[in-house]
């Protein structure tokens, strides 16, 4: 075995160094290669302030006093050829910094990595698998999301389903079962949780090492583009949840790569994520930007998913995001927005989009940023979707009400009509909203064990109906009654019971319903496909309104008693005189409902009520969800 230095093409090196190198992974970490005629491996790293950088692996004992890397110019990367090795091999970069302190560093475009643990990369080559996703990538690109129904199921990977306490299955596993059940369920993507290599499995994947590893918990990295491909193979898309805003402090990962602060902030100050434990990214470094960018389109070429929801986007562009006083800082114009992060969207959606224009780039987002999803060069961060975290978080307090005290909490349920329609957004039911002694979706309702499945099941249909796309956390389908918890699989022994079995059967049916009435999703993001029927009905708090579609006859009617009072004659305007027929009724017996008796069609009158020309009378049972369609309505 020898240490060669291969040529590295000067450009790209300039591009990395100037923030725009976007495919710097096809560059930079263990790549296999040959060099003069001898096969092995070349390795390329970024470590600008290290006296001296080196490989040492299972090959040469740890020890790479005899496999040295040499500095390229002034570019601060190292880099060297291994002869011998191929994939398969262990290995870290054996850093000495500046003051001949040594470390042992993970590589950080690192393709695998061990499993916990075991902290060493392992030299891999993704190009091997086959894709046959050909027709799905061009449905793709043909379909664009904005009129298209998004009903997103969340999913982590390792806690979907268990055979006992952290025995998970694999990337192969899943692509049966897992696939089988999202299919079943109706939805059309599954976001999982963040997949890149981190070290404790409690930090859900937020806290990453492995930027460019997925991790090893669910098998090799080919698994995993089995099962992304399996999933468009049968029509399903995969989000990804990406973490740019900040990393873990493990020795073995990125905090002072080269013996200081590298891709971290200099000042500890803007650095830290007390929060979190965690580091905050140096998003003004060019090459920093060259590393983060080309991690986003790795995922997008490499594992061909169809979409990233950025984390924490708000605490990326506030300096002073949780932190206590003394850590607050001001940037150059003396305000509190991070410049340099809010630069870095930008540059990142619109590096995105240049090559792959079909992706969804989804902010998580809980601040009051304007024009996230709006594009940059109108002054947007350049977003296509954003969490509508105000929506959530006031359904949710509206919802956890007794219903006899919602008349004075109405306006939670209203106010998201004000502003729906200044962003594209995503409803979440996330996981954030059943861990850390949140409860449960079906534990926060309120009332009896029978009320609480109620509410649940009228929350559902106000949330698919209300526009916006849709994202459930999984085990909220079949109503999971505790909290999540990560190092354990859902209880799908809930569904022996029938009313779990029954909120399952409600969550598949109303998936369906969605995916097939366009006026649900057609105008998700303008006034013409929503108009309010009766807001103001606060005092039996009852909701109802319209959705249309691009052909605006052919409309809904969403009647929503959150209410424990049932009704058994209810008038509603309506804005055609024809014949309304129920097509979800959430309080059928089959969904654990009451099994109020409701008529197969109704026929509208003409007598005016709520502004409209026509009305129709109905019972209402409490706790109700009910969704209408007209028969027919005659072409004007």
């Amino acid at each position: 075995m020898a240490v060669s230095a291969p040529l590295l093409a000067p450009e790209l090196l300039y591009l990395f160094n100037n923030g725009h190198l976007f495919h710097a992974y096809r560059t930079f970490g263990a790549h296999k290669h040959e060099y003069d005629g001898a096969a092995g491996v070349r390795f390329v790293v970024w470590a600008p302030k290290a006296r001296e950088v080196r490989v040492a692996g299972d090959f040469n004992g740890w020890n790479g006093q005899g496999h040295r890397l040499h500095l390229v110019g002034s570019t601060g990367v190292w880099a060297g050829f291994v002869s011998g090795i191929g994939e398969g091999t262990a290995y870290k970069y054996e850093i000495i910094d500046s003051s001949g302190r040594r470390q042992l560093k993970s590589d950080p475009f690192a393709y695998r990595s061990e499993l916990r643990p075991h902290t060493a990369s392992i030299v891999a080559d993704l190009n091997r698998h086959v894709w046959k996703d050909q027709a799905w990538m061009e449905h793709k690109r043909k379909n664009p999301p904005y009129t298209r129904p998004i009903l997103m199921y969340e999913v982590h990977l390792g806690a979907w389903k268990m055979e006992e306490r952290e025995v998970f299955r694999t990337y192969r596993q899943l692509a049966d079962e897992l696939l089988d059940y999202v299919v079943k369920m109706g939805y059309t993507h599954i976001e999982v949780l963040p997949l890149n290599e981190h070290p404790l499995d409690a930090s859900w994947g937020y806290q990453a090492t492995g930027y460019y590893s997925a991790t090893s918990r669910y098998g090799p990295p080919e698994g995993l583009q089995e099962l992304v491909d399996r999933c468009h193979q049968r029509g399903i898309g995969v989000i990804l949840d990406w973490v740019p805003g900040h990393f873990c402090k493990d020795d073995h990962g990125l905090r002072q790569f080269d013996g200081g602060p590298l891709y971290e902030h200099s000042d500890p100050r803007v650095a830290e994520k007390p929060l979190w434990g965690t580091l905050a990214f140096d998003f003004a470094k060019a090459e920093v930007q060259s590393f983060l960018i080309s991690n986003a389109v790795f995922w997008l070429d490499v594992f061909h998913i169809d979409g990233l929801r950025v984390d924490a986007v708000a605490s990326m562009i506030d300096l002073n995001f949780d932190k206590p006083p003394e850590m607050h800082t001001l940037n150059r114009h003396g305000g509190t927005e991070h410049l340099e992060a809010l630069d870095f969207l930008r540059k990142l959606n619109e590096t995105v989009f240049r090559y792959h224009p079909d992706t969804l780039m989804i902010a998580e987002d809980s601040s009051a940023w304007p024009a996230v999803t709006s594009p940059t060069y109108l002054g947007g961060l350049g977003f296509n979707y954003k969490w509508n975290m105000g929506w959530m978080n006031d359904m949710l307090r509206y919802m956890e009400t007794d219903p006899n005290d919602r008349p004075a909490k109405h306006h939670l349920i209203t106010f998201s009509l004000l502003y729906a329609f200044s962003e594209n957004y995503v409803l979440p039911l996330s996981h954030d909203e059943v861990v850390h002694g949140k409860r449960s979706l079906l534990n926060k309702m309120p009332g009896t064990y029978e009320e609480k499945f109620a509410n649940l099941r009228l929350f559902y249909g106000y949330w698919m109906t209300h526009p916006g796309k849709k994202l459930l956390f999984m085990g909220g389908e079949f109503g999971q009654y505790d909290e999540w918890k990560d190092a354990e699989g859902l209880d799908w022994l809930l569904l022996d019971y029938p009313l779990h079995a029954g909120m399952q059967r409600y969550s598949r049916d109303l998936n369906a319903l969605y995916l097939e009435e366009k006026a649900l999703w057609e105008r998700d993001h303008g006034y013409e496909g929503f108009q309010w029927i009766d807001a103001d009905n606060a005092g039996q708090s009852v909701l109802a309104f319209i959705r249309r579609g691009f052909d605006a006859r052919n409309h809904l009617i969403v009647v929503c008693n959150f209410s424990r009072q049932a009704h058994p004659s209810f008038r509603i305007g309506v804005p055609a005189g024809t014949t309304y027929r129920i097509i979800m009724n959430s309080d059928v017996a089959s969904y654990g409902g009451s099994g109020t008796r409701m008529p197969r069609r109704i026929r509208a009158t003409r007598k005016a009520s709520h502004g409209q020309p026509f009305s129709i009378e109905l019972p209402l049972p409490s706790l109700s969800f009910l969704l209408l369609e007209p028969d027919r309505i005659a072409a004007e």
